[in-house]
């Protein structure tokens, strides 16, 4: 029988209304069935619904500890643990890369989700890391609301209009100022646009 020595990192990303909580809860629902020992996290700037649970778009939802970093979560974690999922991801500092690789030493089965690109459509957070030391990958689409096509990008609305580059990284709401847009009806404008801001042509936008 082969020895295992190290645990596993799984990532689920996507754009937002994609099924991202809705994918980790079923993982977790199916862990706990199996028995294994698992601990919920979600990060404490997520206040949507509860702040208690993962909230799931779809209605699901799931009991989670709220964490305002990732020394929070290291803090709360228990020995006999050997799941350890953690929502939002996107949300929390550099320091939870370096912990998620010290529980897959530790032979913990990692499995978070979040956003892989923010409302301007770039990489978003420690997500490219997380991406590039996963051991698996599930990059899940939404719908588009303008034309149907598979949606890959968070479009945020203020107003009805699509957001300013140079707007706050992080709003926290839902349907009333995001959507799912597909590449070719993402749009972002550039009001406040500043001509010594890196140039992000390499991104397409």
């Amino acid at each position: 029988m082969h020895n295992v020595s190290k645990g596993t990192l799984e990532v689920i990303c996507g754009s937002m209304f994609s099924g991202k909580s809705e994918e980790l809860i079923r993982r977790i629902r199916r862990a706990e069935f199996a028995q294994q020992h698992v601990q919920v996290f979600k990060h404490s700037l997520d206040t949507r619904k509860t702040i208690e649970h993962i909230n799931a778009h779809s209605g699901y939802k799931y009991p989670a500890t709220a964490a305002e970093s990732a020394h929070a979560i290291k803090e709360s974690l228990l020995p006999e643990t050997y799941i350890i999922a953690i929502d939002e991801i996107q949300f929390f500092d550099e320091n939870i890369v370096p912990l998620c690789m010290e529980l897959i030493g530790q032979k913990k089965r990692v499995i978070v989700a979040g956003l892989d690109l923010d409302f301007r459509g770039l990489p978003f957070g420690k997500m490219p890391e997380l991406l590039s030391l996963s051991d698996n990958v599930t990059k899940l689409k939404a719908v588009c609301n303008n034309c149907g096509a598979d949606a890959h990008h968070t479009q945020r609305l203020v107003s009805g209009k699509p957001a300013d580059f140079n707007d706050p990284l992080i709003q926290i709401g839902a349907e009333d100022c995001y959507q799912a847009r597909c590449r070719n009806c993402f749009e972002i404008t550039y009001n406040n646009y500043k001509s010594t801001q890196k140039n992000f042509k390499f991104y397409g936008i």
